[in-house]
């Protein structure tokens, strides 16, 4: 089995997870654009047991939106960035993309909520490509 590590910004958190993933996504709904500051989250959902914190699971906090049915959001205390989180049901683990340290050799298979998307955001095809 392969397993994939991550961390935060300032690595004060790692964790590690283990592959398949159940599904690799692009979700365009306006909280997960709030919460990611960006047209669209971009996560890898697993089973919970497929997380394994490796060190800072303390440094992260957590963040469940009330009026939501299911809306969460995690993130290093200390830098900010966004870190792995269970769903509330604890069944499954949400871990944002670009917390991955390695590549991963695989991309989203699906854009979700698109009737929700932002009107500016441009498929990234048609945009020009800087270094």
């Amino acid at each position: 089995m392969t397993a994939f590590r991550g961390s935060c910004l300032c690595g004060q958190v790692a964790f590690e997870v283990d592959a398949p993933f159940d599904r690799f996504l692009n979700c365009h709904c306006s909280r997960c654009r709030k919460a990611s500051g960006a047209a669209h989250s971009c996560e890898v959902i697993v089973k919970a047991p497929a997380l394994r914190w490796l060190r800072g699971e303390e440094s992260v906090s957590r963040f469940d939106l009330p009026q939501a049915r299911s809306f969460a959001t995690a993130f290093c205390n200390r830098c900010g960035s966004p870190m792995p989180h269970l769903t509330r049901s604890g069944r499954e683990a949400i871990i944002p993309a670009g917390s991955f340290d390695q590549p991963l050799g695989a991309a989203p298979d699906r854009h979700v909520h698109w009737a929700s998307r932002a009107d500016w955001y441009v498929h990234g095809e048609d945009l020009r490509v800087e270094d």
